[in-house]
């Protein structure tokens, strides 16, 4: 282009400026939503660039390094404790190898479908929870809240299991391992084992009395236990230094804590494989029990567990999300992440009952020994004949088949004096089917198998470490789901609220590290996050279908992927979904109350666990805790519906415009505000008045893109000239 043609284009874009500021001039000085708007004009060679409402430049929205880190991240957030510990005590009580029917059924009607729309609603509103729901509807903007309140209450009890990990990780360095062997007591005259010991085992009492060294009951606190506490501040300084920058910070550690629990479950499966009595582990837990599939409560609890895995309702999800570009391809991150979970799950179940086998193989030879030892003794006190045993059985090396034979045949002979005996039955299949979970599997189950591993201090570093950053990647996704909704809506410092957010947790996390810690873990675990998050969830699906449209969200989403997803999930996100999710929450409420509120107590005399009511005080907790977490949906949408809070200064954000593109447009609280591309057609705005929204699409072009970002922006002309081109603004 020539110099003077240069010179004129910028004095015509000097003219346009200068018409522009004449025009706001004009105005009527009452017109504050339109005082506060702005027009940029920039050269025209400048790069577009998306801004979503409320946010002055795209590039202030941290965004994920790599497509990588990204995955990284969900798979972290998804694949947590209850993958090595939940699924597989599930798959076990609840028929084996047929349990991932239902599980497989449910992943693809609830589970992928639900994942799939929250990852959506995050990548095209770059908002946290809070601000995505606030977006689609003002009124609703307490469901996020409730996914806030809801994340705060699993982070207070879920870092206080990274600090029994931590706790376990740390004894683990010595050889034997302290919870090898039952320890000795020693007194004036002679020394005896420790009777709470001997009566149940060396892992169970090292986990009740030497870490937890819990109280009796939920009413006797005990003061704090300092090991614990200690703990628990090195977990929460851990969460506070990974997620003080954000995903800055914490998207570097995901490459470590995604992907080590792998590496450690891989070693661990090929180790265990190699034991005696793994593929009887495996063979138990992969035997279907068809007919188990016929029960709702199987189906219940495969539901249950679909929806937790992938940290629905949270907002863990919805804030990585929201640092995506807007084309990315959130269908396949859907469809990616919830598979790697189930695959995740499976490979852990193989791993527990590998080792579980292993450990019932050896418990099933001391048995053998022990009632060999006592069908010697029946032999030589007469109360047994020498002719009723096998000439070939050999009791200095008999072998379990042996021994079930000799056993079979002593209780056909014996039959009327069997019990007197006091034979037993030495089974593999009846210790496996002892169902095991939770803390029980990690810290008791798993803990008395790794004591007969070769170099079992090794594997029990590997094992700690791993839950340790299985927690780390949970606990990363739940502080997200906090964190990132308040920075969107009350732009304060994520470096200060972070530090708050986790000193806050760590002082009320204090009533998890007393003597009777354990219980409330329990308390909050059954009560805080379930009922709440399924109602969560439901009112996320009725905001999107129903409020925003499924028609509209099914055009944003063929916006955002270049193509249209497939009908299966119109028809998922419209019936399916939110009928599951009713049955869900239905069976839920009623399982709930027909299962008697209370607590497994550890009692010292007995060495045994026994189940307590809870107290009346405890009750209230209980209620509070559910109430609580669903309480700012209510509250909110009341304010938003009397209008109780002021909103005119910060609703209606700047109107900006970058290559005649809109970038920023003013959100109408009073009006439609649930489209999250299409603005209000012409024959929706009331009248042509500046006050309440100066701009309309052309007529004739009802699917240009009006969203924040801008993408189809172009054809925007002011209200009172319909007919006025393009270029004469």
């Amino acid at each position: 282009m020539p110099k003077n043609s240069k010179v004129v284009k910028r004095e015509l874009d000097d003219e346009v400026i200068e018409s522009v500021k004449d025009l706001l001039s004009n105005e009527d000085s009452s017109d504050d939503a339109f005082k506060k708007s702005e027009l940029m004009v920039d050269d025209q060679e400048e790069k577009d660039v998306d801004v979503e409402e409320g946010s002055d430049v795209e590039d202030e929205r941290p965004a994920w390094n790599s497509k990588l880190q990204y995955i990284l991240a969900q798979v972290g957030f998804s694949v947590g404790l209850g993958n090595v510990w939940r699924f597989p005590y599930l798959c076990q009580k609840n028929g084996g190898g047929a349990y991932l029917v239902p599980y497989l059924v449910l992943l693809l009607i609830i589970g992928i479908p639900l994942f799939f729309l929250e990852l959506a609603v995050g990548q095209r509103i770059r908002r946290g929870s809070i601000g995505v729901w606030n977006y689609i509807s003002p009124k609703l903007g307490g469901i996020g809240f409730a996914s806030c309140v809801v994340c705060f209450f699993v982070a207070l009890y879920y870092n206080v299991i990274i600090g029994w990990s931590l706790f376990y990780f740390s004894q683990s360095f010595q050889h034997p391992l302290p919870w090898d062997q039952c320890p000795l007591v020693k007194n004036s005259s002679h020394t005896f084992v420790e009777p709470e010991c001997e009566k149940s085992s060396a892992t169970t009492y090292y986990w009740y009395r030497e870490a937890l060294n819990i109280s009796s009951s939920l009413s006797e606190s005990g003061g704090l236990n300092w090991k614990m506490t200690i703990c628990l501040l090195a977990a929460w300084v851990m969460v506070c230094l990974a997620m003080i920058k954000g995903i800055q910070s914490s998207g570097k550690i995901m490459y470590f804590s995604s992907l080590f629990p792998y590496v450690v479950l891989l070693c661990f499966l090929i180790r265990g494989l190699l034991l005696n009595g793994s593929v009887d582990g495996i063979r138990h837990m992969f035997t279907p029990k068809l007919e188990i599939m016929l029960e709702p409560k199987v189906w219940r609890e495969a539901a249950t567990q679909v929806f937790f895995a992938l940290g629905l309702g949270f907002g863990g999800v919805i804030a990585f999300s929201s640092y995506n570009k807007r084309d990315n391809n959130c269908h396949f991150d859907a469809v990616l992440v919830s598979f790697i979970n189930f695959f995740t799950s499976v490979l852990a179940t193989l791993v527990v009952f590998a080792v579980l086998g292993f450990k019932a193989n050896i418990i099933n030879e001391k048995c053998v020994i022990q009632n060999s030892e006592k069908i010697l003794k029946l032999l030589k006190m007469g109360n047994l004949s020498q002719d009723m045993i096998p000439h070939h059985i050999n009791f200095s090396s008999i072998t379990a088949e042996d021994y079930n034979l000799v056993y079979d045949i002593i209780q056909k002979v014996k039959e009327e004096e069997f019990d007197s005996l006091g034979l037993k039955s030495c089974q593999i299949e009846d210790e496996l089917d002892k169902a095991v979970q939770g803390t029980g599997l990690a810290f008791i189950a798993f803990t008395e198998a790794m004591t007969h591993f070769p170099a079992s201090p090794f594997w029990s570093v590997m094992f700690f470490l791993m839950l340790v950053n299985l927690g780390l990647g949970s606990m990363f996704g739940t502080i997200e789901g906090i964190i990132t909704p308040i920075v969107d809506t009350f732009k304060v410092r994520k470096e200060i609220l972070t530090v708050i957010c986790c000193l806050v947790a760590f002082f009320i996390g204090l009533i998890f590290v007393q003597r009777s810690g354990n219980y409330f873990v329990t308390m909050f675990d059954d009560y805080s996050a379930t009922l709440p998050l399924l109602i969560v969830v439901i009112l996320e699906n009725i905001a999107v279908i129903r409020i925003y449209g499924i028609d509209k969200f099914m055009e944003d989403l063929k916006d955002m992927l270049g193509f249209s997803p497939s009908q299966y999930y119109y028809y998922m996100w419209k019936y399916v979904s939110p009928f599951v999710l009713l049955c869900l929450l239905v069976a839920s409420i009623v399982q709930m109350g027909l299962s008697p509120p209370g607590y497994n107590a550890w009692i010292e005399d007995t060495a045994a666990e026994e189940f307590h009511s809870y107290p009346t005080w405890a009750m209230i907790v209980c209620i509070s805790l559910m109430v609580l977490a669903i309480l700012p949906v209510p509250i909110v949408f009341m304010v938003r519906r009397c209008n109780l809070i002021d909103d005119s200064s910060g609703s209606l954000a700047s109107v900006s415009y970058k290559r005649g593109r809109i970038i920023k447009e003013p959100v109408n609280l009073e009006g439609d505000s649930t489209s999250l591309i299409h603005g209000k057609s012409p024959s929706e705005v009331p009248s042509p008045n500046f006050g309440k929204n100066i701009y309309r699409k052309q007529t004739g072009s009802p699917t240009l893109d009006t969203a924040p970002n801008g993408r189809y922006g172009i054809g925007y002309l002011m209200a009172d000239m319909p007919d006025m081109p393009e270029s004469d603004l």
